[in-house]
């Protein structure tokens, strides 16, 4: 039995790991969830699994669970921005799952680890914006940190056993999003809609709107350079239609080993909540002879996001936190019907080149700074228009 806290519970992540726990009952054990305003999802999740410690940011939120979990006594929750990290830092527990969007999952990151446990992290941003102080509270102890993005645990399981030095590259694959095909005039126009239907995952709008752009692959480039001490030049990314084949690693002697599995969260959920086990899943498996696979390269003139998130790891110092904040805004731009689609990640581009005072990586205070910066400045060349 694993007791769990799990952030970021009425997310599509967080309600997914939920369910892995519910069919798994004899495995795992929730002690602590945590969510932003979605408190009537929240209430549902509290009655039915009765975890002795609930977080939520929005006071109001916060004083109608309150009032409408009267019947249930044995819950204490905490309030307040910071209560998502108090739970991940304080809380008992074997595992702290992450699933908690933008640069806000950061400070529970470093906080679950620094307390001595493992991290299941879904929040990618925590290693694209603090890679080093992330990576610096694991050396020796690699195994806390497990991976739960699809392509990440891919990777780990192509990797497991394996030798670094034999490892030639690795690739990561991508549906190609909604827009896939389409030339840049072509996604000038596309809307907010089209944007939000993704043809093969079913995720939240922020990251939804990230895969529409790629910029979602590019973060990923950077996570995996953190996650598996790998050169930015042996991060290779393809896409891949089908979102069958989630990762490739290509070894020194020629071989390419391939992860495949049906495209469902729960799987590499269920893998990071059971690390190393394999549990039993009730996802159907990939019918192979029904299935047709096919890679093609990216459209980097398209979808320029890639290449800006290639540069911006190789920078280092404080620019993917600019770039991650600049994104955030952005697509929140987008979503609101302020910027097209392909402003996003002109706007991004801007505020990194405009980057004239990085910092290293040695607080979380100088990534707050950088991260205001960026945002204030992203936000003001919106509306400059």
């Amino acid at each position: 039995m694993r007791t769990l806290v799990i952030l970021g519970s009425t997310g599509s992540v967080g309600t997914q790991a939920l369910e892995v726990v519910r069919r798994n009952p004899d495995r795992f054990r929730v002690v602590g969830l945590s969510a932003g305003t979605n408190h009537e999802l929240l209430i549902g999740q509290i009655r039915e699994f009765v975890p002795p410690y609930v977080a939520i940011a929005d006071e109001q939120a916060a004083a109608d669970l309150r009032e409408k979990l009267t019947n249930i006594r044995d819950v204490e929750i905490l309030v307040g921005p910071d209560a998502a990290e108090t739970l991940a830092r304080d809380l008992e527990a074997d595992l702290v799952l992450n699933a908690l969007v933008g640069a806000s999952g950061l400070a529970p990151t470093l906080a679950a680890l620094q307390s001595g446990k493992t991290l299941a992290l879904a929040n990618k941003e925590s290693l694209v914006i603090g890679g080093e102080l992330v990576m610096d509270l694991i050396k020796g102890e690699p195994e806390r940190l497990v991976p739960v993005d699809s392509e990440h645990a891919g990777l780990a399981q192509l990797l497991r056993g394996e030798r670094k030095e034999d490892v030639k590259r690795v690739i990561l694959t991508g549906s190609g999003g909604p827009f896939r095909g389409w030339s840049r005039n072509e996604l000038a126009r596309a809307s907010v809609k089209e944007a939000l239907a993704h043809p093969v995952w079913q995720m939240g709008p922020k990251i939804t709107i990230d895969s529409a752009t790629l910029m979602n692959k590019g973060l990923e480039v950077i996570e995996a350079h953190y996650l598996f001490g790998l050169d930015y030049s042996q991060i290779h990314v393809v896409i891949h239609p089908e979102g069958i084949v989630h990762a490739l690693v290509e070894f020194r002697d020629g071989t390419i080993l391939a992860q495949l599995a049906t495209a469902d969260m729960r799987l590499p959920i269920q893998l990071a909540l059971a690390w190393p086990e394999r549990l039993p899943t009730g996802i159907e498996p990939v019918p192979i002879a029904d299935k047709k696979l096919t890679f093609e390269s990216v459209d980097r003139e398209a979808f320029p996001a890639i290449d800006l998130a290639y540069r911006v790891g190789q920078l280092g110092l404080t620019f993917p936190a600019v770039m991650s904040a600049a994104n955030e805004v952005a697509v929140m731009a987008f979503l609101e019907g302020k910027i097209p689609l392909t402003r996003i990640v002109e706007v991004v581009q801007t505020v990194v080149d405009e980057h004239e005072a990085p910092s290293t990586v040695v607080s979380v205070v100088n990534l707050e700074r950088a991260d205001a910066w960026a945002r204030r400045r992203a936000a003001e060349i919106i509306e400059a228009g």
